[in-house]
């Protein structure tokens, strides 16, 4: 790719002094793996494919349903039944020809975890179950990954950032994951699909700034309502 074409694409972002050549630099040679390609992972994907992150890893071995619709943007109705990790990558390389993106078509397993999170730089995790969560924070631990972390319910949503520079990781702020029988989720208590769109770009705007060494969030849980837009910042 070359900087002229850098420039024609990303000069609105690259104009901020903040960010400059230097910054888009760091992008293009960011690895960013993305756990989740659906309400979350959605817009996720979409901000950082467009601001030029340069290698992008989708895990998803999940298909697209007709409910997922509303939220899950990045997919069509003639699209469902298809692979979600696989479809959302052929939708990103039309609105970036110029990154590359790797689809991995499997469920994320304590087997074949590290395999998949180790050769990325910034781990997004927007799964949707806590098992999955644990399994994601444990490994980053392990192989030294920054982890950045959302989750919605109803009209809330949390974003923290985990184990960058030292800093504390999910079991620090909630030990054990609780028992799946007491954790309401979306498909049993619904979701406004504008939530995810909101709190997946808050995870992508907080992952550009970690990989441009911007200010973010440090032993820090952003805590968001959408109903009465309270918005609480919580230290631990």
């Amino acid at each position: 790719m070359s900087v002229i074409q850098d420039y024609l694409r990303y000069n609105r972002q690259m104009m901020l002094p903040e960010i400059g050549d230097e910054g888009q630099k760091k992008l293009k040679n960011a690895k960013v793996l993305v756990i989740g390609a659906g309400g979350l992972g959605c817009p996720i994907l979409q901000y950082i494919t467009t601001a030029g992150v340069g290698t992008i890893g989708i895990v998803d071995f999940d298909k697209i349903e007709i409910h997922n619709l509303h939220r899950q943007i990045l997919y069509t109705q003639n699209q469902v039944g298809k692979n979600k990790a696989t479809t959302a990558k052929e939708t990103l390389k039309t609105l970036n020809p110029l990154i590359t993106i790797v689809a991995f078509e499997e469920k994320l397993t304590s087997e074949n975890a590290s395999t998949i999170l180790r050769d990325f730089d910034f781990i997004v995790d927007g799964s949707d179950n806590f098992t999955t969560r644990y399994l994601v924070n444990d490994t980053c631990v392990a192989l030294g990954k920054t982890l950045i972390y959302g989750s919605i319910l109803g009209f809330e949503g949390q974003l923290a950032v985990f184990n960058h520079n030292g800093t504390k990781n999910l079991r620090d702020l909630f030990p054990e994951p609780p028992n799946p029988k007491d954790v309401p989720n979306c498909s049993l208590n619904g979701v406004l699909g504008t939530l995810p769109g909101m709190i997946g770009t808050m995870m992508a705007h907080e992952t550009l700034k970690l990989i441009m060494d911007l200010p973010s969030l440090e032993n820090e849980l952003v805590l968001f309502s959408t109903l009465n837009w309270s918005f609480t910042k919580l230290k631990f």
